[in-house]
């Protein structure tokens, strides 16, 4: 399991994803799940992963070889595709295919399913961020609800829904997104540092990337911060009646 989150406010995108495949007593492994496919001021294409780790594998090897279009026959790459919805429907049948090809692991009662977050623009196109699904179908993010997020979710949702919107600026947006992480951790230890974070502002250029580890400073203090703030506030609130 894994946890990835991607946010698109007006002054920006940013992704966030974990490392940690697999937790347990003595069972803990890493692998990158935020990849950073494009990087120019005309063409930014960004994909994190999040599910079976071998169906990842495949589709991103199928959308780095290419894909035969279904129309014209012509294989198609992530790195050559013309815009960022065509880059989702595109990792799409990547998802489709891998799944469809590790259909015999159902007897062995395998969990193959994966999912993506695809984010970015292409050729000045307004920045979009599309969360793809194992069957290959997709949604887009929206103004009404600037997230989205795949993998363990649950612990780090209601921070987000009471704290994001569209307006938002970007740094807060990546401060709530820290606090969402450092919830999930606490509740999941399937879940854990180095987190990888991608963030491209709206007319900056290129986009910047971050690892974050287990010696950062500013993740642990934001941490204490926010244990001590929830504290606090509960502290401040009325007893119940009764």
């Amino acid at each position: 399991m894994t946890y990835c989150i991607g946010i698109l406010v007006a002054d920006g995108l940013a992704m966030l994803a974990d490392t940690r495949t697999n937790a347990g007593v003595d069972n803990v492994s890493s692998y990158r799940k935020l990849r950073l496919i494009e990087n120019r001021p005309d063409r930014l294409i960004v994909l994190a992963s999040a599910g079976s780790l071998s169906t990842t594998q495949s589709a991103l090897e199928r959308l780095r070889l290419g894909l035969a279009d279904p129309e014209t026959g012509e294989m198609a790459t992530l790195r050559e595709a013309p815009s960022i919805y065509a880059a989702a429907m595109l990792a799409g049948r990547a998802l489709a295919a891998a799944r469809t090809d590790m259909a015999s692991l159902q007897a062995e009662d395998v969990n193959f399913d994966a999912t993506f977050l695809i984010g970015g623009a292409i050729g000045g196109e307004p920045m979009r961020l599309f969360l793809v699904y194992a069957a290959g179908n997709a949604i887009e993010c929206g103004i009404e609800t600037p997230y989205l997020q795949i993998g363990e979710n649950k612990y780090g949702k209601p921070i987000l829904d009471r704290a994001l919107a569209h307006d938002t600026p970007l740094t807060d947006a990546i401060k709530t997104a820290l606090i969402s992480f450092d919830s999930t951790m606490r509740s999941n230890l399937a879940v854990g540092l180095p987190i990888d974070v991608m963030i491209a502002r709206r007319g900056g250029g290129e986009a910047v990337t971050k690892r974050i580890g287990e010696d950062d400073a500013y993740f642990h203090d934001l941490s204490q911060r926010w244990a001590d703030a929830l504290a606090q506030a509960r502290a401040a609130i009325p007893d119940p009646p009764y």
